[in-house]
């Protein structure tokens, strides 16, 4: 307990604060769903009583933490919350198994967008505003919030941001406290999403539904109150707001906090990352949308043109809308749909993957090494932005890459011991190691995820969670060193 109580006490002190939550769904259940309402009471009531409870038990072994206390305390935040979340679902969505539920509840605050349900347009409100809420929550991360609003807990805020943060360049602060960076972040998260709800609102949606494809788009996580996802709008006009904040949605955040504290947008159209994740987004589209064009998918141009831009920003930020069956293309859109939504999204984002900053670091790293080999006494740095990237982030990198791909082998083979096809099993481990959403095979555009087997979500479960918290952050929980004192 020396080790666990600290944490087991915050992670009840965050139960109290995600507690909270659940009064978004009660709030849409009081205005039309009174035979809700109890649910969505009793969901608060519990999660607070147990977040009071696992304080009250834990309050003598409250300390600072310390570094590697961190990554214990968002595993074991993201493992907690979701049963929690989980819970309303049982009783609000007829059939659901726990494994549906939990694996619904992870797709969500992971902002991953793949769904265990069918029949979203007769789900109650409540239960769509919830899933979809979840997701806004997701986006920037639960305890960069916690971080955000309770600095004076004592939690030990740069070993939560450093295990919490994407992308491999954690140690770079915006502001001088950590809850100031954090603080930021989440205004500036608040004021697009303020935006995007109004535009939503003005293109043609509903309230309910503009709120809900707010939440979803800011979190980059794809979730609708509608099967047939934007398609079932049909409006470019709709299609075309969704595409905008995806797309600046899938940018570093902190890019636009430096920006707004500078005054200047220099900066951010600078930004060596910022350029390559607009230049293949762009180059993707135009090369989709040419493809679909020559095999006669659509029309004429301007549709293929339209189809191709909003797929492609939805698969690559790893948001997961669809607004056609993209599976019927021809076999090279969605391999090539999914293979962006592995990389493309930026460190800082709301997006899942790899991100861009490592893809760029792994093909300067490649190159560097291609130049060592005709000249192997050559000075030759890698660099991202003109600034010498130093020897432990590249190796930071590579770990990451080497323990990315083992992942996706291993939990591949686990859904094929299972009898799941290998087409379906493969895509389903990337999308969800990746928080894309949609996969191919039973688990694409036009499906779910609900047709597959108890142990193969708790499989896919397991891969949302190493996915958003990075893998490292995770795995370094499986080793014997991260034990001893």
């Amino acid at each position: 307990m020396e080790s666990l109580g600290p944490v087991l006490s915050v992670v009840g002190r965050v139960l109290l604060g995600f507690a909270a939550a659940f009064l978004v769904p009660l709030a849409w259940a009081a205005l039309d769903e009174p035979g809700l309402r109890q649910v969505w009471a009793l969901g608060f009531a519990g999660t607070l009583a147990s977040g009071a409870l696992l304080a009250l038990l834990t309050r003598r072994f409250r300390r600072e933490l310390q570094p590697k206390d961190g990554f214990l305390l968002v595993t074991a935040v993201w493992l907690t919350l979701p049963a929690f979340a989980a819970v309303p679902l049982l009783f609000t969505v007829p059939g659901l198994g726990p494994a549906h539920a939990y694996f619904e509840a992870m797709s969500a605050l992971t902002a991953t967008g793949g769904t265990a349900l069918s029949g979203l347009d007769r789900l109650p409100v409540s239960v769509n505003v919830w899933r979809c809420f979840l997701q806004f929550l997701g986006g920037l991360g639960i305890i960069l919030l916690v971080v955000a609003v309770l600095p004076l807990l004592g939690l030990g805020g740069v070993q939560l941001y450093r295990a919490e943060a994407p992308g491999p360049l954690k140690d770079a602060k915006l502001t001088p406290r950590i809850a100031e960076t954090a603080r930021g972040l989440w205004t500036v998260y608040f004021a697009v999403s303020g935006a995007c709800l109004l535009a939503y609102r003005w293109a043609g949606m509903s309230w309910p539904d503009a709120f809900m494809h707010m939440c979803s788009t800011m979190g980059l996580g794809g979730f609708s109150s509608h099967d047939a996802s934007f398609a079932y709008w049909d409006s470019p006009l709709i299609e075309g707001v969704a595409i905008f904040f995806m797309a600046i949605s899938g940018i570093s955040f902190a890019r636009y906090f430096i920006a707004w504290r500078l005054r200047s947008v220099r900066g951010l159209l600078a930004d060596t990352e910022v350029r390559a994740y607009v230049g293949v987004l762009v180059g993707s589209i135009v090369l989709l949308a040419l493809l679909l064009e020559e095999h006669g998918t659509y029309d004429d141009l301007r549709s293929s043109l339209r189809a191709a831009a909003f797929q492609v920003v939805s698969l690559a930020t790893t948001t997961g809308y669809a607004s056609t069956d993209y599976s019927l293309w021809p076999v090279f859109a969605p391999v090539l749909l999914i293979f962006l939504g592995c990389f493309v999204s930026c460190a800082g984002s709301t997006g899942g993957g790899i991100k861009m900053v490592r893809m760029l670091l792994l093909v300067k790293q490649a190159r560097r090494e291609l130049v060592r080999i005709i000249h192997p006494r050559v000075i030759n740095p890698v660099t991202l932005g003109g600034t010498p990237v130093s020897g432990q982030v590249i190796a930071n990198v590579l770990a990451y890459m080497l323990i990315y791909g083992a992942s996706l082998i291993g939990l591949t083979m686990l859904l094929l011991l299972s009898g799941l096809d290998l087409v379906t099993a493969f895509s389903a481990v990337i999308v969800c190691v990746n928080n894309i959403g949609p996969g191919l095979g039973l688990v694409g555009p036009a499906n779910h995820f609900g047709v597959l087997t108890e142990f193969q979500l708790w499989v896919l479960s397991f891969g949302m969670l190493v996915g958003r918290l990075e893998l490292l952050s995770v795995f370094v929980l499986f080793t014997g060193q991260f034990w001893r004192k």
